[in-house]
């Protein structure tokens, strides 16, 4: 039986195509050039008199490099069924559930943390547990899954007072997720948290408009504070790679690794 077509709203796909089209930077010449198509065709499909099958939309997701969750909304567009599955939150798939089990159980006893595309936490190894609760020892106990990174180190009274360089952290994390939505512009939920983290009162007005000249670095130097002594991390974020799952490709999986001795020997002796 043939995939069931469901009739999309008129002009919703040309409308999708030239947005993400302009916002890659491409014109019709060089989309059709890099998905190897005619440049006519392309124009047929802006104008709606083209009408695109599954294979098409995704030939052009995929040149334009559009997120998973925005390529099954360019298939809806265009009356098609999405292609990638969008599972219900915190049901992974057993063998990325492994893999996630077997790298937090080999970066101890540094602290590993699983995030959703909102910076909220959804998973951690023991060295991260074990760390925050030393980290927030004062502040009684807490639930790691509910914290949200991007809260924590932007909030000027409690990230003020946990990471010795606040400033430099929290103006990098908002310089980042301001990137970060230029390249997934309908990311609502990080668009929602953006926006709020913004509204921040006292927040210095360059941390609110992205450096376009500031050079992106690898990694993100973190100093926390730990009891009285300063611990230093180095902050390294990854993705899965080609996960053809809407929520893998959304999961980031941040690693810090001890930048000094004081910081291993502490994480090791946090561990026993």
């Amino acid at each position: 039986m043939p995939p069931r077509r469901v009739e999309p709203p008129a002009g919703l796909f040309p409308a999708l195509l030239r947005h993400w089209r302009t916002r890659r930077g491409m014109s019709q010449l060089d989309l059709a050039s890099a998905a190897d198509v005619s440049s006519r065709h392309i124009s047929f499909l802006e104008t709606g008199r083209s009408a695109p099958g599954v294979d098409m939309v995704v030939r052009l997701a995929t040149t334009l490099d559009v997120p998973l969750r925005q390529v099954n909304a360019l298939l809806r567009a265009a009356g098609h069924e999405p292609r990638y599955a969008d599972a219900a939150e915190g049901a992974l798939p057993t063998a990325v559930q492994s893999a996630l089990d077997l790298m937090k159980a080999h970066h101890d006893p540094y602290p590993l943390v699983v995030m959703d595309r909102s910076y909220r936490m959804l998973d951690a190894n023991q060295g991260a547990s074990a760390l925050l609760g030393a980290v927030f020892a004062d502040l009684g106990p807490i639930e790691l899954t509910d914290l949200n990174l991007a809260r924590l180190t932007v909030d000027p009274e409690l990230g003020g007072r946990l990471v010795v360089n606040h400033d430099a952290m929290a103006r990098d994390l908002l310089w980042r997720m301001q990137r970060e939505l230029l390249a997934d512009p309908d990311n609502d939920g990080l668009r929602e948290l953006l926006d709020e983290l913004l509204a921040t009162p006292g927040l210095p007005s360059d941390w609110r408009r992205a450096d376009p000249t500031a050079p992106s670095a690898p990694t993100l130097d973190l100093q926390l504070r730990v009891g009285s002594e300063t611990w230093s991390f180095l902050l390294v974020v990854s993705a899965l790679l080609a996960p053809l799952e809407v929520m893998l490709e959304e999961l980031r999986i941040e690693q810090w690794f001890p930048a000094d001795d004081l910081t291993a020997a502490g994480c090791a002796a946090l561990l026993g």
